[in-house]
């Protein structure tokens, strides 16, 4: 469902690296007591963190209202030229009782709430509100083209929506559309009622005078953690949305999971750069350091990421594959440019045997990098995808933790993490969550199966398609579709996607991400997709599938190893020269054997996922 037209990463700009001001590691004494400790450290099987109990969002709610109320909970940017604005507990629990108190004297019981807009203040009020009794939260792609938001605020049966002023617009072209909807709302807007528009603002000062005459109503709501309070629509990566139906006990489960594999505190800030509809961002990057009393600093844009982190010093980051690898990129051309490769790859080996013996002076060595993402980073969470766990070792070998997390929407979202306080294994997305068992179905001589998950986290199901939700359902496990590994420890290694394998005339599946990963190496690769193309669309017995990875070349490294104005054909024998070096690593039947140069940009999931299928169907549509 959700597509990023014309997505690209911008280019970010970081400070010149110098590494002048590193410790001399000569000085560095070694306490033989801290070996023994390193030894017993490594050998010793780690328990969780004391996990929180919490049944409801509401809970929570009420928890951090309690315990955070003068701390600083989210930082916003007025605009670009202003320095971050920051928000209390205090202001944002008032402001969501204020606005569920008025909403429950507009809207039926039950009611379903569209939201669409960029992530700001009024974004997380509407979302906390909901989720506290004031109906059915339908959180939306600020991204859809007008026709597929009337479809998503039609197929919800929306009553009210609750819209950014980027968002009005689109919103007056479709209101005709869209007969459900009694109320449009406004964020960030003072005006008064008139006809069905409505301000935010005017909504939460009718609420705070509802209060003050003595009417506590909204929070005298009682919540049932198995009731529907969540309406989400999911990509579309593969087939047409679903509407997943999430309840207070899967988000109250997922904070509850998380934070026995990972230590929050009250002092740790959040930076959220990913989009809020998404259950990845709101779940974990949201309600989690919520739940926590950490406070969460907004992106501006994916062009102000490098400013803005420098700006609010974020702890911890919540992201995508396509991001940190982006990130890696342009610190190791910094790094190339300031020729310091030598310096930092001896400084990485050095403090690596360090760190061995229990003696960490990473974030001493590699100030200067870490300065430039802020000089905070103490954690990186990715999910959503896999990630060369050559990216996810060198994000650790400069002093931050790297996590890696793996769900889906229908998991809301989170069930499997690497433990924080286990030594990592960059290739596996972590183990399962509290109260969260995985297994294999299928399991062919690899080792490789589908994965099932069960536990409080799963969806209650799809909504009004029973059908859809008996098909992902087997005995109380959700079948994800994912194909992946477990090894003895319950590591759990994604290997690719039931619906994206690629099934050769000798039997042969070949799972494309695996192939997509080791091209991602390759510095002449700026982003590829690989899949199964039929060498003969006319001949009936030539069934055969071809290899085939569409690749848009990476122009500006081109350029810098072999020249400015090369043609197309020179580019192309560049990139398939180097494909045919990536063959040799791979098993013959899985080599490429053809590619495609792409010139515009793949389209795109909300957590920058290609959408094959999309992809594949332009190709179709050539013919």
């Amino acid at each position: 469902m959700r597509i990023i037209r014309d997505f690209k990463i911008p280019n970010f700009k970081f400070n010149k690296i110098e590494m002048n001001d590193i410790p001399n590691v000569e000085d560095v004494k070694v306490d033989y007591t801290r070996v023994k400790e390193a030894e017993e450290k490594k050998n010793k099987k780690h328990q969780p963190y004391p996990a929180t109990e919490y049944k409801t969002v509401k809970e929570i709610f009420i928890h951090s209202m309690q315990n955070y109320a003068d701390e600083t909970l989210v930082l916003q940017k007025p605009n670009h030229k202003e320095p971050y604005k920051e928000i209390t507990y205090k202001k944002f629990g008032e402001d969501v009782v204020a606005l569920g108190s008025k909403l429950i004297k507009m809207l039926p019981k039950n009611a379903r709430v569209v939201v669409v807009s960029e992530t700001t203040y009024d974004w997380y009020v509407s979302y906390m509100t909901m989720l506290c009794g004031a109906g059915i939260l339908v959180p939306v792609d600020k991204e859809l083209p007008e026709n597929e938001l009337e479809n998503v605020i039609n197929r919800s049966k929306a009553t009210a929506v609750i819209y950014s002023a980027k968002k009005k617009d689109a919103i007056k072209k479709i209101e005709n559309l869209i007969p459900t909807v009694k109320y449009f709302i406004e964020m960030d807007s003072d005006d008064h009622i008139v006809d069905k528009h409505m301000g935010f603002n005017y909504l939460i000062n009718e609420g705070k005078e509802i209060i003050e005459n003595g009417d506590n109503s909204y929070m005298d709501i009682e919540i049932d953690p198995e009731e529907f309070k969540m309406l989400i629509f999911t990509s579309g990566t593969t087939s047409k949305s679903k509407g997943v139906m999430i309840c207070n006990r899967n988000l109250a489960a997922n904070v509850n999971a998380v934070s026995a594999f990972v230590n929050l505190y009250p002092s740790d800030r959040l930076f959220s750069v990913l989009p809020l509809h998404h259950t990845y961002e709101s779940t974990i990057g949201f309600l989690l350091p919520f739940a926590c009393g950490c406070s969460v600093a907004i992106c501006e844009g994916l062009r102000y990421i490098v400013p803005n982190l420098q700006e609010s010093k974020p702890t911890a980051l919540l992201a995508v594959p396509l991001l940190i690898e982006s990130l890696y990129k342009k610190i190791n051309e910094t790094i190339h440019k300031s020729k310091k490769d030598g310096i930092v790859n001896s400084m990485i080996h050095v403090t690596n045997l360090l760190k061995n013996v229990n003696i960490d002076i990473k974030r001493k060595v590699f100030k200067e990098i870490l300065d430039n993402l802020g000089g905070n980073l103490r954690i990186i969470v990715s999910a959503a995808a896999p990630i060369d766990a050559k990216v996810a070792k060198w994000v650790e070998d400069i002093g931050i933790k790297f996590l890696q997390g793996y769900g889906l929407t229908e998991t809301a979202p989170i069930a499997a993490l690497t433990p924080e306080y286990e030594a990592s294994r960059y290739a596996s997305t972590g183990i399962a969550v509290k109260d969260t068992d995985i297994k294999l179905r299928n399991v062919n001589d690899a080792g490789e199966g589908e994965i099932l998950i069960k536990g409080p986290t799963v969806m209650l199901g799809y909504y009004e398609d029973e059908e859809a939700t008996a098909e992902v359902m087997e005995d109380g496990y959700f079948c994800s579709g994912d194909i992946g590994k477990i090894d003895s420890d319950g590591y759990i290694y994604i290997t690719g996607r039931s619906k994206n394998v690629i099934v050769t005339q000798n039997g042969k599946n070949i799972y494309p991400e695996e192939i997509e990963l080791m091209l991602g190496e390759i510095p002449e690769i700026s982003e590829c997709m690989v899949y199964g193309k039929k060498e003969s669309e006319t001949d009936v017995h030539d069934k055969e599938l071809i290899i085939t990875a569409k690749i848009i070349p990476n122009y500006q490294k081109i350029e810098e190893l072999y020249g400015k104005n090369l043609s197309d054909d020179e580019i192309y024998k560049i990139i398939w020269n180097k494909v045919k070096e990536n063959n040799k690593k791979l098993t013959s039947y899985k080599a490429v054997r053809k590619i495609e140069i792409k010139k515009d940009e793949f389209e795109k999931t909300t957590t920058m996922k290609i959408k094959r299928f999309a992809e594949i169907n332009k190709d179709n549509a050539k013919k």
